[in-house]
């Protein structure tokens, strides 16, 4: 017998994240299809869960596509790359014009925007979706960034505005702009985050080091940060995780823990990403090459073994105020990171024609995502106020905040310095706000070394035009 076109949307993908995003939609009243290649988690998923809401399951994609009403809107959760083309190229056949194929996973925009060029020449529309807050966001209300046609958000906008996270009554999630908008937005966010936990991993080894402090007292401090400008899910877990006791040996959890943080790749695609488009992102970038050298265990030893550990013995003559210096350094390099990735943003979005609204966009990530925190707000009013702010940096909140910690951010990136405790994001931050403000960088000798080398030519000062000058003849200047 047919299946009957009784779902409003569908799931196909019912690992953990796809799993808990079908029962969030069914919580809230939608009739859900579900599917997945492997029948005994669709059965699962309708066993153990089936009294959250109304599930329509399917064993084939075929009944699947069949169970739904149009246009039919399809949501596909599995693993990027070619798991996620595989499973597009099965659905294609099946549906029929002015359908939506959802791809909810952490695709790279470039892809998303191969994708959505070839449905669209079927009819189809094709919608990359950031989605952020972790399996308990899928659950509970993530962040959501959909990308695509306005037309596909008419159907779209309605349900992922509903299951989102709601912040004073504003749901996290909103139209981001045609096309890969939504996954590139996504994929600055995850840049934004690998910069915000690098950092906090920073201000940790700093604070142990130069206190002597155990992660359980170091956790009461990220408790107190957590109160004030600092307020984030990122500072809350990190209290959380360094007051954990290892159950099988009585040890700080951090300290059982090896000291190999992994990648997933959405940092080293930020990083890429910013290269082409010529944004300088290098606390994201640090961040980022801060995974990489951690995990380089040979090397990290053979050098140990060669000059010593990287510590000295070190302690902070004043406890207090040496805190507080941590913790404006650490306000501070945050605020760099944000404004770097929301400069990454606008660049995207100018480049791919975009028109993604900045204001918009931290407004959504106030509730359900990783890096949810108290100043986004500040971010939005900053946007809102002034959309073409040259930089984050000098908005009136967040130039007075950095003012305020310059004196605290040099002081520990020169006790990091001295005692050997590696600090590359609270460092090439403060280096990237010195180099912004400066009035005259030694790029000009960089352009005098290409012109000598390369012929490059130069622009002056105090007219216009490009230059050259003859280095290997009478060294006269001709026009470039």
């Amino acid at each position: 017998m047919a299946q009957q076109a009784t779902a409003q949307i569908g799931v196909t993908g019912l690992a953990v994240m796809g799993r808990n995003l079908a029962r969030n939609l069914a919580r809230n009243g939608f009739t859900v299809a579900v599917h997945n290649r492997s029948p005994e988690r669709t059965r699962s998923l309708v066993a153990e869960h089936g009294d959250e809401g109304t599930f329509v399951p399917s064993e084939s994609l075929a009944d699947f596509v069949a169970s739904l009403e149009r246009p039919r809107a399809v949501i596909v959760m599995v693993k990027a790359g070619a798991p996620t083309d595989a499973v597009i190229d099965e659905l294609v056949p099946l549906l029929e014009e002015g359908d939506i194929v959802v791809d909810a996973g952490n695709a790279h925009f470039a892809d998303t925007r191969r994708r959505e060029e070839a449905l669209r020449e079927h009819g189809l529309h094709f919608v990359g979706t950031g989605v952020s807050g972790g399996e308990e966001g899928a659950l509970r209300g993530p962040s959501i960034m959909p990308g695509g046609s306005a037309e596909s958000y008419a159907k779209l906008g309605p349900i992922f505005e509903k299951i989102a996270a709601q912040v004073d009554g504003i749901p996290c999630c909103r139209h981001i702009g045609p096309d890969g908008a939504g996954h590139f937005v996504k994929m600055v966010h995850n840049g934004i985050e690998y910069a915000d936990m690098q950092l906090i991993a920073e201000a940790y080894d700093l604070l142990r080091a130069g206190l002597s402090a155990s992660p359980a007292e170091i956790a009461e401090i990220f408790r107190e940060w957590n109160t004030g400008e600092l307020e984030s899910f990122l500072i809350e877990i990190t209290a959380d995780v360094l007051a954990h006791t290892d159950a099988a040996t009585g040890r700080a959890f951090v300290d059982v823990v090896l000291d190999q943080a992994e990648q997933k790749g959405t940092g080293r695609w930020t990083v890429q990403s910013a290269l082409d488009l010529g944004i300088p992102i290098t606390g994201i970038a640090e961040a980022t090459f801060a995974r990489s050298l951690s995990g380089h265990a040979g090397q990290r030893e053979a050098a140990r073994r060669a000059f010593g550990d990287a510590g000295e013995k070190w302690q902070a003559e004043d406890r207090e105020t040496f805190v507080e210096d941590v913790r404006r350094a650490l306000l501070s390099s945050k605020i760099v990171a944000y404004a770097q990735g929301f400069d990454h943003i606008r660049a995207g979005s100018r480049e791919y024609d975009w028109d993604i609204d900045l204001g918009g966009t931290a407004t959504i990530w106030r509730g359900g995502c990783i890096i949810r925190a108290r100043f986004l707000d500040r971010i939005r009013e900053a946007y809102d106020a002034q959309p073409e702010l040259p930089t984050l940096l000098v908005a009136p909140y967040f130039a007075d905040a950095v003012s305020d910690g310059v004196p605290s951010w040099r002081r520990v990136v020169v006790d990091a310095a001295r005692a050997g405790v590696p600090t590359p994001a609270f460092s090439s931050s403060l280096a990237y706000f010195d180099g912004l403000r400066a009035e005259r960088l030694p790029a000009a000798l960089i352009q005098g070394l290409r012109d000598n080398f390369g012929a490059h030519t130069y622009h002056r000062v105090d007219r216009p035009g490009s230059f050259h000058t003859l280095w290997a003849g009478d060294r006269a200047e001709v026009q470039g």
